[in-house]
C-alpha cells in the first residue's frame, strides 16, 4: 500500500530525516516500497557533557545506521548542536525568565529539523521526510491559477503532531513529506514487526525534542540557576512556602509542588514580584479561563488576498488528543485574535501556543503565543 500523497516523487530528491526512532524507520520502508531510496541524515544534537545528561544518541545513531544499510540508503551525520543551543535554547529561556510557557518542541521544527538542517544539507534535496504524525493536502484555487499546500491532521487523535508543527515557514512545508501520516501507530509498529526492523519494539521518546533523557527542570537550571520567592494562595493571600525559581513552575500545574495541604494548582506569576499564585481545591474555577488572547499568529498557508480565518474553529493550547471549540475574532494590531471558547478550559498560560483549526479539526490554519 503507497501512502497518500499529491506529490509525484519518482523524480524528487528526498532526505528522511532519521532519529532512530521506528516512526522515522517505517518512512524509510514506505519510500522503498515505492522503489526509492532516499539519502538518510541523522541530525547530531546533545549536550556536549554526555556522562552529565545521559544522552541517548549513540544508541539512536545505531538504530539509523541499521535502518539506512537494510535499505541501501546512503545514512550521513549532520551536526546541528550549536544551531540547537543558540537558538532553541534561548528562546526557551527567555521565555521562562519572562514568566511565560513555551514549547521547544514547536521551534525545534523550525529552527533545526527545517531550519538548521536546510541551511547544511536540505537545500539539495526536493523534499524532506519526517516521521511526523500529520498529513499534507493541495488545493487549487482555479480562477487565481494558483496552488497552495496545507497542514492537515493526522487520524491518530493522539499521535497527531500537527501542533508541533504548527510554526513551520510556509517554504518549509512545501518541502516536507510526511509519508507515514495516514496511519495509526499501531499500524506503524505492525510494520516495523513485519518488516523486522531493529527498533520495532523500542519505545517512543519523552521529553523535549533531541534531548533524550533530560530532566526539563534539569535543563532549566543549568541555564537561569534557582530564584526562590513565595508562594501565595491568590484567595487568602496568605503565603503557603517557597518556590525555587518561577521557571520550575507552568499555569495549571497541579503536582510536584510539594507544598503540604493540597492540592494547589499555579494559577499566576508575578515576574517583578518574585511571586507564585496558587489556589486550594481539586477543581477551583481560578483554574479556567474561557477568553483570551493570542499575538503573532503564524499562517502555515498564507491567506489569498480578501481571505480570512473562519469564525468558528477548533484548537489545542497543548498537545492533547482533544480540540476544543470557539470563535476567532481578529483583532486591531496584526497577527492579533480573540479567542472565545465555548467552555472553559483549564491552564491557559502565556507564552504558550494556540493551535488553530478548521471546525472539523482537519485542516491546521497556523498558531499564535497566548498573552491572555
Amino acid at each position: 500500500m503507497s501512502f497518500p500523497t499529491a506529490e509525484n516523487l519518482n523524480d524528487k530528491r528526498i532526505a528522511v530525516l532519521l532519529s532512530g526512532g521506528v516512526d522515522s524507520a517505517v518512512v524509510v520502508h514506505e519510500l522503498a516500497q515505492q522503489g526509492l531510496t532516499p539519502d538518510c541524515f541523522y541530525i547530531k544534537i546533545g549536550p556536549e557533557e554526555n556522562e552529565e545528561w545521559d544522552c541517548s544518541s549513540e544508541e539512536d545513531l545505531e538504530m539509523a545506521t541499521a535502518v539506512a544499510h537494510k535499505y541501501g540508503c546512503r545514512l550521513e551525520v549532520v551536526d546541528c548542536h550549536r544551531e540547537y543551543w543558540d537558538n532553541v535554547t534561548r528562546y526557551t529561556m527567555e521565555k521562562v525568565k519572562a514568566g511565560l510557557t513555551p514549547n521547544p518542541d514547536v521551534m525545534c521544527n523550525r529552527l533545526i529539523k527545517f531550519g538548521a538542517f536546510h541551511e547544511k544539507r536540505g537545500h539539495d534535496y526536493d523534499l524532506i521526510a519526517t516521521g511526523h504524525y500529520a498529513q499534507t493536502e493541495i488545493e487549487y484555487v482555479e480562477e487565481r491559477g494558483e496552488r497552495r499546500k496545507w497542514l492537515c491532521t493526522s487520524p491518530d487523535p493522539v499521535k497527531d503532531q500537527t501542533d508541533f508543527l504548527a510554526q513551520i515557514y510556509d517554504w518549509q512545508l512545501e518541502k516536507a513529506l510526511f509519508p507515514i501520516g495516514h496511519y495509526m501507530k499501531d499500524e506503524v509498529r505492525q510494520i516495523a514487526e513485519r518488516e523486522h526492523l531493529v527498533n520495532a519494539r523500542r519505545k517512543d521518546s519523552q521529553g523535549i525534542c533531541f534531548l533524550g533523557k533530560i530532566n526539563y527542570n534539569e535543563y532549566i537550571r543549568r541555564f537561569l540557576g534557582e530564584m526562590p520567592g513565595d508562594v501565595i494562595e491568590l484567595e487568602t493571600g496568605r503565603c503557603i512556602g517557597q518556590h525555587s525559581g518561577l521557571w520550575f513552575h507552568t499555569i495549571g500545574q497541579r503536582k510536584g509542588m510539594g507544598f503540604g495541604g493540597g492540592p494547589w494548582f499555579v494559577v499566576k506569576k508575578d515576574v517583578e514580584q518574585n511571586i507564585l499564585y496558587v489556589s486550594h481545591g481539586y477543581d477551583p474555577e481560578t483554574a479556567y479561563k474561557q477568553d483570551f488572547n493570542i499575538r503573532d499568529f503564524h499562517h502555515l498557508t498564507p491567506l489569498l488576498e480578501g481571505e480570512s480565518l473562519p469564525q468558528r474553529i477548533t484548537f489545542k493550547i497543548r498537545h492533547t488528543p482533544d480540540y476544543l471549540t470557539a470563535t476567532i475574532e481578529q483583532g486591531r494590531e496584526e497577527g492579533s485574535y480573540s479567542i472565545h471558547a465555548d467552555a472553559p478550559i483549564h491552564g491557559v498560560a502565556p507564552g504558550q501556543f494556540c493551535v488553530v483549526y478548521d471546525a472539523d479539526h482537519h485542516r491546521c490554519y497556523g498558531s499564535g503565543e497566548i498573552t491572555v
